[in-house]
């Protein structure tokens, strides 16, 4: 391990101070923006201040040995894999209330009034940008590993340019969309769902977006570039998730 770090519980009480925000928000109480706000302030600021305290002992520290490599790997295997808990729950919410609708939705799914998209055109098209960002993620490793960076810095910046035009894509959906979260269980676990999946690829973008510029810092060689192996884990995590989104809520729960 290496030097005892403030960040993660900052982090961690940040990201609950989000979640009581966002709650507060949503009901309309007194104060819930600015708590969601400071939430997110404080969140975006510990984040910068980790990856900063990170890249020091990466890069001019010289600290991430062997040993501290496999631990750092290891720690984030365990990250994601809460992270799939997480996203374990919105699926449990939605397959729980549409394989038995309730008798106040009508016994039926999606419940009456609702209007699905249809997920053979947006969603589709979403699924596209990202599985071919998956594709130009995992070609800049290539060339990373071959030594070959102008290929790697081409290809990280087509990843950071179809990750930004899924999220546009994605707001627009949800500027067209004929519900919204308060519609019931069906918009509860759909923008729920959805949407922590498009916060996840906010994360993701704005972390290869520090990779980027990490290589045209030099700051990765072909044999030690733990930051961009997380990154590029993290966004193929991105990428499974939204084919259990399209596949069960966009397709199945929308028939």
């Amino acid at each position: 391990m290496v030097t005892p770090s403030p960040w993660p519980f900052l982090t961690a009480w940040s990201a609950f101070s989000v979640a009581v925000g966002a709650t507060l928000f949503m009901h309309s109480y007194a104060y819930g923006f600015e708590y969601l706000s400071y939430g997110l302030i404080s969140l975006l600021y510990c984040m910068a201040l980790w990856w900063r305290d990170v890249v020091r002992e990466a890069t001019f520290e010289g600290k991430h040995t062997l040993a501290v490599q496999r631990g750092l790997r290891l720690g984030f295997i365990l990250f994601i894999l809460s992270e799939v808990m997480f996203f374990f729950a919105f699926f449990w919410a939605f397959f729980h209330s549409s394989l038995s609708p309730a008798v106040e939705i009508g016994c039926v799914w999606p419940p009456e009034g609702i209007t699905p998209f249809n997920p053979w055109g947006v969603p589709l098209l979403n699924t596209y940008i990202l599985l071919l960002s998956g594709a130009t993620i995992t070609a800049t490793h290539h060339y990373m590993v071959k030594g070959d960076g102008l290929s790697a810095r081409g290809y990280i910046v087509y990843t950071i340019l179809l990750a930004l035009l899924f999220t546009a894509v994605q707001v627009g959906e949800y500027t067209e969309s004929t519900f919204s979260i308060n519609d019931g269980i069906y918009g509860s676990t759909f923008f729920m769902a959805t949407g922590f999946h498009g916060f996840h690829v906010v994360v993701g973008t704005a972390f290869i977006a520090v990779c980027y510029l990490r290589l045209l810092l030099h700051h990765f060689t072909t044999r030690h570039h733990i930051g961009f192996e997380a990154a590029a884990w993290y966004w193929h995590f991105v990428d499974v998730v939204w084919l259990f989104l399209f596949v069960s809520i966009y397709w199945w729960g929308g028939k």
